[in-house]
Order: C-alpha cells, then structure tokens, then sequence
C-alpha cells in the first residue's frame, strides 16, 4: 500500500485524499488550519462549471470534472450538490451571442433566452435582462461543507486527517522527497502531494524550488439568511450572485469577488446596494458580513498539476477553479500516483512551466 502525504485540506486537497484513498492508497492530510476547509476555499463563490473565458481544451477538462462532480454526489454521503443552472448576461449581446454559440459548438449545452423566459427562470429579477445564457447543468456547494463531507467519506475508508499541522519542510534524501517535517514531528511517505494554494509556495521553496503565483484579492458579501429567491446562479453585468443552502445570498462583482480596494467595508457596502437594486430592494434583505479571499492564480490560467520533473516523490496541484476541477484533479492524481498513468492531453497543465 502506498503511502501518500497530502499537504492541503481545502477543496482540492480534500478531493485527492478521497480519491487515493478509495483507490487503495494510506492517505494522510495536513493543514495548518485548525477547522478542515483551507484559507481559500471558504472564501470561493464555488460555482461549478465550464463556462467562464476558457478555450475549448480546458472546457473539456472542466467538463469531465462537472461529470465528476455528479459522481461524486452519489457515493459522498450529505454533499448536497446544488445543480441549480446559472443565467448569465454579462456582456455584450455580439459577445454573448459568440459565446453561446462557441460552447454549444464544443458540447456545452447553452443556449440563448428572451427577456420572457429569462424572467420565468428567475421570476424575482424585477428587471430581466433582454437577452441571456441559460445552462442547465451547472451548480454550486456549500464549500467548507463539501469539504467536510469529503474528508469524513475519506477517514472512513481509512484515511488520516490532521488539523493545525504547520509543515515546516520537505524531507528530501538522494534527491528524492521522502516526506515532510512538521512543528510537531516527522513522517514518511512514498509520495508527497502539494495541495495548499498559496502555501505551496513556501513548502516548494524549503527545497529550492520557486512557483510563479498570483493572489488576486476577492471581496465577497453575504446577506442575512432569507427565503428563497433565486432558483440558480445569477451573473449579471454588475455582480454575480447565488443563495446558498441556509438562504444568504452571496455576491461579488464577478464570481471571483471585487477588488477591496483601500477601504473593504465601504466596497462591500456598495456590492450589497448593487444586490438591493438588483432584485428590487425586496423585504428582509439585509448584509451580514462580507469576506476577502486571496486566490492561487497562476500567470497563464490553468492549473498546474503533475510531477515536478526535478524533484521526484513530489506532486503538486495548484490552480484556481478549485471548486470546479476538485474531483477531476482527483481522479488524474489516481492515474499518475497509483497507475503511473498520465493523460496527453494534460501535457498543457504540467507544473514545470511555473517552476524554477
């Protein structure tokens, strides 16, 4: 049995540890935060989809991982995926029009609708827009739940999860990664996965290795739980928005949240007037709090996923879209680390375009 040490119990690391773990491994995972969920995926506005300025190639691979998703829902007991469909008319009607026709040309079942239809998948948008993109098949998660639920579908199988585990190196004998050394203690593994957004950039540094990544801010508001007014996601030319399952909505100017800019709660402030004007100041719409995430953004977009060429027992996976690509990035971890198996098409993704 191998043993595999999985560095990251947010969205993606929760994923790869279920999946190894099912497929045969003795997974251990390790965050340094004390509560399971990592630092950026709370914060994620977890939209699943294959829609958002992607070109034909990652669609497919975000398709797969849609497919994954429903999977998933089926074998994880409570996840709850919430396959609610999105509307979206946030361009141009040119651009919009382009767009629908581009993905329904890749098999992504958009399709364009009328203000009258617009208004009956949404009946409380005051103001409906007169043309938009209908998608059916697209959802949303609770984040730090689906985390949860995967991490508890994982140790009963048999894997290990341990919380408030600040990793301090990569162990590394003969060139190899061999494990990793914690505050607390040190542990082996035949294979080290690198799950940990932000943080794998200081975990790859202890043994001299750089990753070029970016950490867009994203403001995100979250309303006082309400009745149910939206049937599915909603993304607008000001803001995007979807109600999670206890009733808040939640906001941002894009799905990857606003620009703080210098003064957070006057930003967040005017997020939540754009969310009352939106759906027409309805009663009992109030903010509670507003969130400020930072994402793994790589240069180029895309995930990096695979091993790293110069540093065996090494794997790393690191993207933005964690949300939408988790169970795939699962799967694919399976194939290499179990399988010894790695798909051509991925060739695109590998990490050591961002490594030096």
């Amino acid at each position: 049995m191998k043993r595999i040490i999985v560095i990251g119990a947010g969205i993606i690391g929760s994923a790869i540890a279920l999946h190894l773990q099912r497929a045969g491994a003795d997974v251990t995972v390790l965050d340094t935060e004390l509560e399971t969920g990592g630092i950026a995926t709370p914060k994620s506005w977890a939209w699943i989809n294959a829609s958002w300025g992607n070109d034909k190639d990652y669609v497919a691979l975000r398709m797969r991982s849609m497919a994954a998703w429903r999977e998933l829902d089926k074998t994880v007991a409570g996840l709850a995926v919430n396959w609610c469909g999105s509307l979206l008319w946030d361009l141009p009607e040119d651009k919009l029009r382009a767009f629908c026709a581009e993905h329904k040309s890749w098999g992504y079942p958009a399709r364009l609708v009328s203000k009258a239809e617009a208004a009956k998948i949404e009946p409380a948008l005051p103001h409906p827009p007169e043309l938009a993109v209908h998608v059916a098949i697209e959802g949303a998660v609770d984040p730090v739940h689906a985390v949860q639920k995967c991490l508890a579908s994982a140790q009963a199988e048999g894997a290990t999860v341990v919380t408030g585990a600040h990793v301090r190196y990569l162990n590394e004998e003969g060139g190899r990664i061999t494990g990793v050394t914690t505050t607390e203690e040190s542990l082996s593994a035949d294979e080290v996965v690198i799950a940990a957004g932000l943080g794998s950039v200081g975990i790859l540094k202890s043994v001299g290795i750089t990753l070029a990544l970016e950490q867009p801010a994203g403001l995100l508001v979250h309303s006082k739980p309400m009745p149910e007014i939206l049937n599915g996601l909603v993304l607008s030319p000001r803001l995007h928005v979807r109600q999670s399952s206890e009733g808040r909505l939640i906001a941002g100017s894009d799905f990857g949240g606003s620009d703080p800019g210098d003064d957070p709660e006057a930003t967040a402030e005017a997020l939540f007037a754009a969310v009352e004007d939106l759906f027409g100041k309805p009663a009992g719409l109030q903010m509670e709090h507003y969130t400020t995430g930072y994402r793994p953004a790589l240069p180029d977009g895309i995930p990096a996923i695979g091993r790293p060429r110069q540093m065996p027992g090494l794997y790393l996976a690191v993207m933005h879209s964690g949300v939408t690509l988790a169970p795939v990035i699962g799967e694919i971890t399976v194939d290499e680390l179990l399988h010894g198996k790695r798909d051509e098409s991925l060739a695109r993704y590998h990490p050591d375009r961002v490594l030096s």
